[in-house]
């Protein structure tokens, strides 16, 4: 084993192949189907993607050459000129789902709206009309803080139809947070709410925007939504009302005819500097990537319900509620508030009411389930689900069993999707009706994705070598640049491994060719010459039945140069000692005496960012006895860093 590779100590076997019956209608059906794809597309790139693109996107003028120029710089479809809401709306409007519910949308209080395709095809149109109106041309920036209400969605896509460039910053960060957004991206106009619904409470939102404005020069106009009756100051010849817009609009727009590189939006990242990073989705690469990969691993079809349970405002949300949904001509679910709001069961009462067969969710989620109780899911029909998604971080094999035996009735296939901000698209994963799955892996990269693992000089590693997750061929959905900062892109990205998009993440592939996500690499720990994924570690502890969650970190250690400290949220009310040494023997006896814990700490919650990802920097602070540092905007609840405070002292 290399010296810098990466220990590897999680071993699970169970597997578990998709139905005949669900094989048989599946989009693709087989193993062999699979590998065929995936061959084809490893060794003739242009020739799959060149088919996929002429065959599933609608094209107003066809493109010239399938990709020009190596990673990181290649372009994608030049020539070509398409519109994303054509493919998302207008073809859907010359047969039977014009008709179609494009949107069911629920808001948190229990008010509901449904748009057929040919009513959101109206409301875009109107929506683009207004911003032309007020002076938005296609390449301007436009900032979208709003709740998951429809009108995020309407909005996104109106100005995808007149080419501007939308940069949606979710409803929860703070205005100095905004306001760093809107500069860096010059926005010239920021379209939000008076408030939207969390829990019971309204979250405003105007009163944010208005504050990020004081530092924000380049937006001269506001649009706002009435969605929950908060009142808001209205700056005259500067805040306009959505619904006094929209009312004298037209309900006809063309589609502005755009290059296949046109930007469509950017989405902010955390850095690990502290400084966002705008990430740069195009149109062409992107809708192809996330058509077919909704098509391929969701196995759409034109019966099902589909709800994907992220906000809009992360990248799961720009491509898994709105853009590869639509543009296959699905209905898509939005939900606007919280998972246990009123109570725990809500998820499963909308998936009862709506009859919702696919479900995607995340691991962070599914971990908060299980600690709530097999009841509330217990208590709703859920018959209706045929297919189980996870996606934004490694699922421990533990919560995956809990998910496909209390949410799916062991009979329903899980796809755990790896993918990122920066890809645009799913790259790993499970296809349903091809795939044997195993509990914690994402399996195989999908056709078109060619990774690879590596040691930190770019040696490839055998199977069941722990190492950096790269990936050797581009593909037409990744990002373009980092905004305005192109330096920033290719040393962040590629400087790593030459010639190679580097992931971030670390990573294993077996013997069957599945892949293991370990992690982001900055989380392993060297503990005693031995380098260990900490997720590898958080997994055995998840598998306790009297812990619900974990957060394992290095923090620094006189003999072992890294020791193990793990923050627990547990499902009993217990933080003896006695419980400690439990948790210890069980993770020695799950991975061995390597990864046995030096401290463990119980916390009642532990600090993520609002799209549910642990903050583990923060963490390591916290164990090191430091003060915290760097970019704590995306973090979801500042009393969880108090209480975490007070537990050290």
């Amino acid at each position: 084993m290399s010296d810098d590779a990466i220990q590897s100590v999680l071993q699970e076997n169970r597997q578990f192949p998709p139905s005949e019956a669900f094989s048989a209608d599946a989009h693709i059906s087989s193993d062999e189907q699979y590998q065929e794809m995936w061959q084809r597309a490893k060794d003739d790139p242009d020739g799959f993607w060149g088919e996929l693109a002429r065959e599933n996107l609608d094209w107003i003028e066809p493109f010239d050459q399938v990709s020009e120029g190596d990673m990181p710089d290649t372009k994608w479809f030049t020539g070509g000129k398409l519109n994303v809401t054509q493919n998302c709306l207008d073809r859907h409007l010359d047969n039977w789902r014009k008709n179609k519910a494009a949107i069911i949308w629920e808001g948190e209080p229990g008010d509901t709206r449904v748009l057929r395709y040919q009513d959101l095809h109206r409301e875009v149109c109107r929506f683009a009309n207004v911003l032309k109106q007020l002076g938005v041309e296609t390449g301007d920036r436009v900032t979208l803080y709003m709740p998951m209400i429809p009108e995020l969605a309407i909005a996104m896509l109106a100005c995808a139809r007149i080419g501007a460039v939308h940069s949606i910053i979710f409803g929860g960060f703070s205005a100095d947070a905004v306001a760093e957004r809107n500069n860096d991206a010059q926005a010239k106009l920021v379209v939000t709410a008076d408030a939207g619904w969390r829990r019971g409470k309204e979250l405003p939102l105007k009163a944010a925007v208005d504050k990020s404005l004081e530092k924000s020069p380049s937006v001269e106009k506001v649009v706002v939504v009435r969605r929950t009756g908060y009142e808001v100051e209205m700056v005259p010849d500067r805040d306009y009302w959505w619904h006094d817009l929209v009312e004298t609009a037209s309900t006809e727009c063309e589609a502005t005819p755009l290059d296949s590189e046109h930007p469509l939006f950017i989405l902010y990242t955390s850095g690990s500097t502290g400084k966002p990073k705008g990430v740069l989705h195009t149109t062409a690469g992107y809708l192809l990537g996330t058509t077919m990969t909704s098509r391929w691993v969701f196995d759409l079809k034109d019966d099902d319900t589909y709800w994907c349970t992220a906000d809009i405002g992360w990248i799961t949300g720009h491509s898994y509620i709105v853009y590869g949904p639509l543009a296959n001509g699905a209905t898509t679910v939005m939900y606007e508030g919280a998972p246990n709001w009123p109570d725990e069961g809500r998820f499963w009462q909308i998936v009862e009411k709506y009859g919702v067969s696919i479900f995607y969710t995340a691991p962070t989620a599914i971990r908060a389930f299980i600690k709530w109780g097999d009841d509330w899911p217990g208590q709703a029909d859920l018959s209706s689900l045929r297919l189980l998604g996870t996606v934004g971080e490694p699922i421990n094999p533990e919560a995956w069993m809990w998910y496909h035996r209390v949410i799916g009735g062991e009979r329903c296939p899980i796809v755990d999707t790896w993918w990122q901000t920066e890809t645009g698209g799913i790259m790993i994963s499970p296809l349903p009706g091809a795939t044997a799955t195993k509990p914690g892996s994402c399996t195989r990269p999908l056709p078109g994705i060619v990774p690879e693992i590596v040691t930190k000089d770019g040696q490839s590693l055998g199977d069941n070598q722990g190492g950096l997750l790269v990936m050797k061929q581009p593909w037409p959905s990744m990002l373009r640049t980092l905004y305005g900062d192109h330096d920033r892109f290719l040393e962040t990205y590629f400087s790593e491994i030459p010639g190679c998009y580097f992931a971030g993440d670390g990573a294993r592939r077996d013997e069957d060719g599945y892949y293991w996500i370990m992690g982001r690499v900055d989380d392993v720990l060297n503990v005693a010459g031995h380098r260990l994924s900490t997720m590898e570690i958080e997994s055995a502890l998840v598998a306790h039945p009297k812990v619900a969650e974990a957060a394992v970190v290095g923090f620094p250690h006189d003999l072992k140069g890294e020791g193990i400290c793990c923050f627990v949220t547990m499902t009993v009310e217990d933080d003896s000692e006695e419980l400690k040494a439990e948790l210890t023997s069980h993770v020695r006896e799950q991975i061995g005496a390597i990864a046995t814990p030096d401290q463990i700490r119980f916390a009642a919650a532990v600090p993520k960012t609002r799209s549910g990802k642990i903050m583990r920097r923060l963490l390591r602070d916290i164990a090191a006895g430091r003060e915290q540092i760097g970019d704590t905007t995306t973090l979801e609840d500042y009393t969880v860093l108090a209480k975490l405070r007070e537990e050290e002292e």
